[in-house]
């Protein structure tokens, strides 16, 4: 897990749970000693730094975390559960899938990359099923992410006592029928080509994952602590994509191709930091 990452979170309503994990977040939710909202990001980074930096480093937790990112609205809890193990798991599988074996051994010798794999294995045929509720990017926000929110539902918070957050939150329902508007306009105006793979990705892991009453979040995670305060000001990523796709709609080629251009300026820009000193 990489300090400049962004998020997106489903919360579940609490009432979605099997009664005894219900009893348990119910009481997590009341406990003294989780890690609160505000630190809750910089909890999860630091139980994965340690377990990277052990030798050998460890890829994935022995048990799942018992940890969660919660939410109240309305005076409804609602809980997404961190999955440490699960999502530790699926993100060594898709790093030793994009890396030569010589390559990665340099970074997870191969006994603790067996350890992994043989637990994920395990997992999955003991009918493990559960999806991912967190979905991560490196360094960027992919596009489709802002699609299913508005610009209404932003929130920026630049403190003086360093906390630095960028996130809209919105109900999934809501979230889905955006995707949904949007792929039916890229569709008609351009063709079915125009729908991204992870357009359609991010449907399917919301029609999976996410129980009807859930809240979808997009954080900006540690992406904040790496940009200046003018451009999280003047980020309306989120509006500029709605923008492009109404006006696709309404045929306005000029608008379209002004608001992708701004939308790819400043993207490419924060890409950039990747490889700066």
């Amino acid at each position: 897990m990489l300090p400049y990452t962004a998020y997106l979170r489903v919360y579940q309503p609490i009432e979605s749970f099997p009664p005894r994990d219900r009893r348990y977040w119910e009481a997590y939710a009341t406990s003294p000693g989780r890690p609160r909202r505000v630190n809750a990001l910089a909890a999860e980074h630091t139980e994965s730094l340690n377990r990277l930096i052990t030798t050998p480093p460890v890829v994935a937790p022995e048990e799942e975390s018992r940890d969660a990112y919660l939410r109240r609205v309305d005076e409804r809890l609602y809980v997404c559960p961190w999955q440490t193990r699960l999502r530790s798991w699926r993100a060594f599988a898709e790093f030793s899938a994009a890396t030569p074996v010589a390559l990665s051994e340099a970074f997870v010798p191969e006994p603790e990359a067996e350890r992994a794999e043989d637990g994920y294995r395990e997992w999955r045929d003991s009918g493990g099923t559960v999806r991912p509720g967190i979905l991560s990017s490196n360094w960027t926000i992919p596009v489709p992410w802002f699609v299913p929110f508005e610009e209404r539902e932003r929130c920026l918070v630049l403190s003086a006592n360093s906390t630095r957050t960028l996130l809209y939150l919105t109900r999934t329902a809501l979230a889905k029928r955006r995707l949904e508007h949007t792929a039916a306009v890229l569709r008609e105006y351009i063709g079915e080509h125009a729908v991204s793979a992870s357009t359609e990705q991010l449907v399917d892991w919301l029609s999976l994952t996410a129980h009807p009453d859930s809240l979808l979040e997009l954080d900006y995670g540690g992406l904040p602590h790496l940009l200046s305060d003018d451009h999280l000001g003047e980020d309306r990523s989120v509006a500029e994509v709605a923008g492009a796709v109404e006006a696709l709609a309404k045929g306005d080629a000029e608008r379209v191709l002004e608001l992708r251009e701004r939308i790819t300026r400043r993207w490419k820009s924060v890409r950039a930091l990747q490889h700066a000193n």
